[in-house]
């Protein structure tokens, strides 16, 4: 039976009303509390003084029908009373102490899941909508690795990239690291977009994941609303990674909000022809940096983690890449540090994570994510057909390359 949620106090229903009756425009909400002090105080003034503020026309007109207002705030009452969702308020220490360092922190948040999740270490994976094959794969191994590491994946819940970092943190056999993954909606909480995703919000859901909004309930996806989703992603998390963007991606936003709030932007490179990651080229030309491997990330993040005082850090760490990409559903339970801040763990600088015997090394180190095909090693290495062969099945035996296409390259 769903446990019924504590009456909202005055103060936050006044903060909800405000919410409402701007919907959700940061700008006008900061401007009413800066003049009046309070929520309550803002709600409770005439329209003539929400006027005189230069308060935009379609808020006004909502804040003269206050009982709609009311109907509005009995509405998600009772849905934090039914479980559907639940509701954080700036004030609480169980709101996410990161996002009070940046600009403009809303000043509530909806969420569903397990929202321990918020307080612990985590990393940006953000890219394109239509990423490549290859994209998606690092993508996927890059969350799938960070997560056995301990570190929470957060990503926007859109198409392309940041569905395959929900999907790589989730998939997990061992039930100790499962449900490590935040998806940051464009959207009102109750409104899964895309609608394709549903099962990817369940996913997440019932593994502990967490999925946060900012918006009012029934919100709609809309051209402005996402922009704004991106900086939760990137001031929630220590670093942000792009792994294949355009150079008109919505990730380099994500990116440049993330170097704005003092932290490291990471970026994959790829072939310079490759459309597809101008984006990252770009990034890296910029100062970003340039990674092959998700150890650098960790091995410079946990530096930083080293020589700061915010306190976070992941609750449990494992450095062994899982071959199996199929997710348990089973939930792992998290309780919420007592502090503001993430709670730090043990966590000590990695050790190389791939061990290649020496006879190995000359064929590794000719391959890399891309691929490189049978012919092209004849050249670089050598050897001889059946020598590079044997050599090959052995790598591969290793779980350390993988063969696609006919191309030999680095898991």
């Amino acid at each position: 039976m769903t446990a019924v949620s504590p009456v909202l106090p005055d103060e936050q229903r006044a903060i909800l009303a405000l919410w409402t009756e701007v919907n959700a425009s940061l700008s006008a909400y900061h401007k009413l509390i800066t003049s009046f002090g309070t929520a309550e105080l803002a709600w409770q003034a005439k329209a003539e003084a929400w006027r005189q503020l230069g308060i935009h026309h379609t808020h006004l007109a909502r804040h003269e029908q206050p009982e709609q207002t009311q109907a509005s705030i009995d509405k998600i009452q009772q849905a934090l009373n039914d479980g559907r969702y639940g509701l954080l308020f700036s004030d609480q220490p169980d709101y996410p102490a990161q996002l009070l360092q940046i600009y403009d922190p809303p000043p509530l948040l909806f969420y569903r899941g397990n929202h321990a999740r918020l307080h612990q270490a985590q990393i940006a994976v953000v890219g394109s909508r239509k990423p490549t094959a290859h994209a998606q794969k690092i993508t996927f191994d890059i969350a799938q690795y960070l997560a056995q590491a301990g570190y929470i994946i957060t990503s926007g819940l859109a198409m392309g990239v940041d569905k395959r970092a929900h999907l790589g943190a989730l998939a997990q056999t061992d039930t100790e690291y499962q449900g490590r993954t935040i998806g940051v909606m464009g959207t009102g909480i109750d409104v899964n977009y895309p609608n394709h995703h549903d099962k990817l919000f369940t996913q997440i859901i019932d593994q502990g994941g967490c999925i946060i909004s900012e918006l009012l309930p029934h919100t709609q996806p809309h051209k402005h609303t996402f922009p704004r989703r991106n900086r939760l992603v990137a001031g929630l998390s220590l670093a942000t990674i792009v792994t294949e963007a355009t150079i008109q991606s919505g990730s380099l936003i994500t990116a440049r909000l993330t170097s704005e709030q003092g932290k490291q932007v990471f970026a994959i490179p790829s072939h310079i022809d490759n459309s597809n990651a101008e984006g990252c080229h770009h990034l890296i030309r910029e100062g970003a940096t340039l990674i092959y491997h998700p150890q650098q990330v960790i091995e410079d993040v946990n530096g930083q983690l080293d020589y700061d005082n915010n306190g976070y850090r992941p609750a449990q760490q494992n450095h062994k890449l899982s071959d199996s990409h199929q997710p348990s559903h089973a939930a792992e339970t998290a309780s919420v540090p007592a502090t503001s801040q993430p709670t730090p763990s043990n966590i000590k600088s990695p050790s190389s994570v791939i061990v290649v015997p020496e006879h190995l090394t000359l064929v590794y180190e000719q391959l890399d994510w891309h691929g490189q095909d049978l012919d092209a090693l004849l050249v670089s290495t050598e050897l001889t057909p059946p020598q590079l062969i044997g050599q090959l099945m052995e790598l591969e035996l290793l779980g350390v390359i993988s063969v696609q296409g006919g191309r030999y390259l680095r898991v």
